[in-house]
């Protein structure tokens, strides 16, 4: 079947970016991104593309290429599912929190809704494909509702989850290391799989297409995702070894990284990783390993989740200890909200934790990040119902301009890695703030002579 007509079904960080590419790079296919959400689809369709709701480098201009053209963004949800070929389902799937798997397994029920509607609405054949992060035989679970429809309609359901790293999101769509298709062997199935390798053949060489089978793709995700925050979790369990014995963290990473079969990435001692899915999809994986009764299997992916807990909580602790065992009615600023540089996303970000036990603290919080409200700092730290919103309120400020965010600050906080944070002025910082004046580098990313020649007293990750 060759496809002429796409619909996504969730604007999201995932289906946005991706659908978009699709469309940049596929002029011949009608491509069109729905949504229940009526702010984020006005957001989409906004005259000024530097109002899209989802911040990537890139992404604006190839929204500005392509939309109005064969890339639409619409709440019409079953027209756009009606008119396609294949359907991609792009829609969260949080972990639960409620009921039997509660704060691991995956929250399908939005998933369940898609194919809800799809088997309701379809009146032709349609092509499913799995966009968002699943838990192994899911593919299961949607082929069984949409083929008990009684409607006469067939559906083929291939799995190809993505492997975007928020911030380098256009450049990983655009040359991805590799695009993964999962399907039936049945022929139909394989036919389905080849529109799909079809459609990223626009741009992709095939020599970067795998296929397998529906429940390796599903499980090569959760796979590639734990293996990354493995890595992230083991460098910084040896940041605090690194601190009590007087080895550099980022003298080893170098070191082991050198090493071809060890490799350099995913290598960077931080207060800890951040994001929609790499605690989701350990949590995920170790509830599906339990549910096997793999128990050994399970307690290993979880104490990843464990170290990274810790290492925010570390972060928190050391600020508290460093500022001689008080924080009351003191003035930290944040340098940074978003979980990682070049993205608006604050999913699971450190500095929502490090702040919340700051907070608890008595401290003051001020928040600086380019990219990140008001409004959405204080929704992150009211979703962990610490405390009333009114408290949180009061405790946290934000500022548009780094340089008042930091004037009679105790303590600077470096939650994210943002590039401009290197190019301040940190003379003019140190000149504003009470003194000691203290820096905690959370990402290493300050050169600590600069600023210890200033007068800061410099605290980083591992050293």
């Amino acid at each position: 079947m060759g496809i002429t007509k796409i619909c996504c079904i969730g604007a999201g960080y995932v289906g946005g970016p991706t659908m978009a590419i699709i469309a940049q790079k596929c002029p011949q296919i009608q491509v069109t991104v729905v949504d229940l959400n009526q702010d984020r689809i006005a957001a989409w369709n906004d005259e000024d593309v530097n109002n899209i709701p989802i911040y990537e480098p890139g992404l604006s201009d190839i929204v500005k290429e392509a939309r109005g053209r064969n890339l639409f963004f619409s709440t019409d949800v079953e027209k756009a599912i009606d008119d396609a070929q294949m359907i991609f389902i792009s829609v969260n799937t949080p972990t639960k929190t409620y009921g039997k798997g509660k704060g691991m397994a995956a929250d399908l029920k939005f998933i369940e809704l898609c194919a809800r509607q799809i088997a309701k609405v379809a009146k032709t054949d349609k092509i499913v494909v799995e966009k968002s992060t699943l838990p192994v035989r899911t593919a299961e679970a949607i082929k069984s509702i949409l083929d008990n429809t009684g409607n006469g309609v067939k559906f083929q359901i291939l799995s190809n989850p993505e492997f975007l790293a928020e911030g380098t999101a256009v450049q990983d769509l655009l040359n991805p290391d590799r695009i993964l298709i999962g399907g039936d062997t049945t022929e139909e199935g394989q036919k389905a799989i080849q529109s799909l390798v079809d459609v990223y053949a626009n741009w992709v060489s095939l020599d970067k297409i795998l296929t397998t089978n529906v429940w390796s793709s599903e499980l090569s995700k959760l796979t590639a995702n734990a293996f990354l925050a493995q890595r992230i979790s083991s460098i910084n369990a040896m940041s605090e070894l690194c601190e009590k014995t007087g080895a550099d963290v980022n003298e080893v990473a170098r070191a082991i990284g050198m090493d071809s079969r060890i490799g350099s990435k995913f290598l960077k001692a931080s207060v800890g990783f951040g994001g929609s899915c790499f605690q989701k999809d350990i949590l995920n994986l170790v509830y599906i390993a339990k549910s096997y009764g793999l128990t050994a299997v399970a307690d290993y992916w979880e104490q990843v989740i464990i170290m990274n807990d810790h290492q925010k909580r570390r972060f928190s602790d050391n600020i508290v200890k460093t500022l001689y065992n008080t924080v009351s009615g003191k003035k930290i600023t944040f340098l940074g909200w978003a979980f990682k540089k070049d993205t608006n996303d604050t999913r699971e970000s450190a500095a929502i934790y490090v702040a919340d036990d700051l907070i608890s603290e008595n401290a003051s919080i001020v928040v600086y990040d380019p990219k990140v409200s008001r409004k959405k700092v204080l929704a992150d730290l009211d979703y962990l119902e610490t405390r009333s919103s009114d408290v949180n309120a009061s405790s946290i400020l934000s500022f548009e301009n780094p340089y008042e965010a930091c004037a009679g600050a105790h303590a600077i906080a470096v939650l994210t890695e943002w590039d401009e944070f290197i190019t301040y002025d940190w003379q003019k910082i140190y000149d504003s703030m009470q003194k000691p004046a203290f820096v905690f580098d959370g990402r290493n990313v300050l050169n600590s002579s600069d600023l210890e020649k200033i007068g800061f007293i410099y605290k980083a990750i591992g050293s």
